[in-house]
């Protein structure tokens, strides 16, 4: 709401909270409903958005502020790292004296990792989710159609869901919810939207070990290779790492399983230099 930079509402509490996400995603109303009420009195999801990110933007430059201080002390005693993070805050500072968030100052490749150390709000990668009434799940309505296009114009994306929909679902077994939603003209729960547009944000991808025992999902970073997949398994797969035996999760789907593409030849051997792709299901070969 208004002023949660100043305390309003949950105000630094829901700040603080907030402040070590990777990414924040803005969930707003696009629905009619007397019996909900708005603190604004009326609906605007656009508006909503900039009332959201105008607090957050305040309480970045009050964050940056604080810093300055005693980074100038820093630098005027020859601290490099000091000096550097100096040349990035007043590029950040600009962008917000604009009213444009800190994740479209112009940060250099080398800069990103101090720039991510300020921990700024605006900084984070932002994605829209679009709250809608039953009968606008499958189609989105007006507000929708405005909201995708202030999506598009800062380059992420939106997500229609239903939370009322979503809260029927969360109460279904598996069967009911697949016959609920075809019902409802939906493909999949809103949720599962979410996650996938959430890893697509954050650059993230998921690979798969399978064995009698258990199939695990895991996450890592699009563009990772091998040895590191294995080190989100264990620390100690990394470090011995041999190479990995992969499928491609539609060959693994279609094939019933590691040994049916092992009959077919789908199932490779791949080295340290080897990308992981998305649904790869791997076997790692490590020396203790």
């Amino acid at each position: 709401m208004r002023g949660a930079s100043k305390g309003e509402g949950l105000g630094n509490q829901f700040l603080g909270n907030i402040r070590e996400t990777d990414a924040i995603f803005y969930v707003l109303r696009c629905f009619e409903n007397d019996d909900i009420t708005h603190v604004e009195g009326s609906i605007d999801p656009i508006r909503d958005a900039e009332t959201i990110e105008t607090e957050l933007m305040l309480a970045d430059m009050e964050s940056l502020d604080k810093r300055m201080n005693a980074l100038e002390k820093k630098a005027k005693g020859g601290d490099a790292e000091a000096k550097e993070q100096l040349i990035i805050i007043a590029e950040v500072k600009k962008c917000l004296d604009d009213g444009r968030p800190a994740r479209h100052a112009k940060i250099t490749d080398d800069q990103r990792i101090p720039f991510q150390r300020l921990q700024l709000l605006t900084g984070k990668p932002a994605l829209y989710i679009c709250n809608v009434n039953e009968a606008d799940a499958a189609t989105g309505n007006d507000w929708t159609k405005k909201v995708a296009e202030k999506a598009k114009a800062e380059n992420t994306e939106a997500v229609i869901i239903s939370a009322a929909i979503e809260s029927e679902l969360a109460q279904m077994g598996a069967e009911d919810q697949n016959a609920f939603l075809a019902d409802l003209g939906l493909a999949e729960a809103g949720l599962n939207k979410i996650i996938r547009a959430g890893y697509k944000l954050l650059g993230l991808l998921t690979f798969f070990t399978a064995g009698p025992k258990e199939t695990r999902a895991w996450t890592v970073r699009q563009g990772a290779k091998a040895p590191e997949a294995a080190g989100a398994i264990h620390s100690d797969f990394e470090r011995g790492f041999i190479r990995a035996e992969t499928i491609a999760y539609a060959d693994f789907i279609a094939l019933n399983g590691e040994a049916g593409a092992r009959d077919a030849g789908k199932l490779r051997q791949e080295g340290k230099e080897y990308v992981v792709q998305d649904g790869d299901v791997l076997h790692f070969k490590f020396n203790v």
